[in-house]
């Protein structure tokens, strides 16, 4: 399919693909000019696909001053989110275990800034809760020294026995790197000790997680005194591999934000009780990182 919106404003564009029925998969073809380009911005477009669940393919230069913006529609019900509930959701053959957020410039620029902002050098033990194949640890190991890496002590849970045995695999060589198959519900059964960061991306949000008691549980029982933490928010979805922003609430056809600034306005206000200094940023995951005020 081609279509010529040559010429045409912001609006007017919109509305063309709100009218817009694109089968799954198929790739439509959008001419547009150079200049459309360079008053609109090439970023614009980006958003534009995501906006309708799509993504930007290659674009070529047709002719003259003539661009060709390939979008081709995802298929919505490939997707983790859909599959049912258990265990292995997030298993080595599952949908989820496929995808890499730290191939995401959105999420691994603002991770990195997190653990920078808590200063992961001093840091000696770290707990990450809902570690799947262990993603964060590897950003964590590429920005310190082999010696540096080799100092901290680090533990990963998850309750998926398959994603544990994979990161258990892929960290072989690395004797401070320890998993566990474990509830996060029944971490207090856990002689787990306290730690100097716990992270968790994604994970205290999921609907069998009682999120305000949990995050108090884990801050009361496993943090040490001066220790710090990075939570991850997910403002987004995973669709036929591709993350898409902005996250889907119950009972909404659209995205709607609420309960995640419930639940990160809940966490910055313990925190700041506790004499924390807390940061709020990202876009497709929206961290929360804490680190206690000297």
């Amino acid at each position: 399919m081609t279509i010529d919106l040559k010429g045409k404003t912001s609006s007017e564009i919109l509305k063309y693909f709100e009218m817009l029925y694109v089968e799954d998969s198929e790739v439509i073809d959008v001419e547009v000019l150079e200049s459309d380009i360079e008053s609109i911005g090439y970023k614009a477009f980006v958003d534009l696909a995501q906006i309708f669940f799509m993504k930007m393919l290659t674009p070529f230069q047709k002719e003259n001053d003539t661009i060709v913006l390939k979008f081709q529609k995802l298929n919505q019900k490939n997707s983790f989110h859909k599959a049912q509930t258990s265990s292995e959701k997030y298993g080595v053959e599952s949908q989820f275990f496929s995808v890499d957020k730290t191939k995401q410039f959105t999420f691994l620029y603002h991770y990195q800034q997190a653990l920078q902002f808590i200063n992961i050098d001093s840091k000696k033990r770290v707990l990450n809760l809902g570690v799947n194949k262990g993603d964060e640890f590897k950003v964590i190991k590429d920005m310190l020294t082999c010696n540096e890496f080799e100092s901290k002590e680090f533990i990963g849970i998850d309750y998926s026995a398959s994603a544990i045995a994979y990161a258990s695999q892929e960290f072989a060589q690395d004797t401070n790197v320890t998993f566990a198959c474990q509830d996060i519900n029944k971490l207090q059964a856990s002689d787990l000790g306290r730690f100097d960061l716990i992270i968790s991306i994604g994970t205290l949000q999921s609907s069998n997680i009682e999120f305000n008691a949990t995050f108090m549980s884990l801050y009361q029982n496993h943090l040490e005194k001066d220790g710090s933490i990075i939570l991850g928010f997910p403002n987004c979805r995973w669709i036929d591999g591709e993350m898409v922003y902005g996250a889907k609430a119950p009972n909404y056809s659209f995205n709607e934000m609420s309960l995640v600034l419930k639940d990160i306005h809940f966490c910055k206000k313990y925190l700041q009780q506790k004499k924390y200094r807390v940061t709020i940023t990202g876009k497709d995951y929206l961290f929360l990182t804490a680190r206690k005020i000297v």
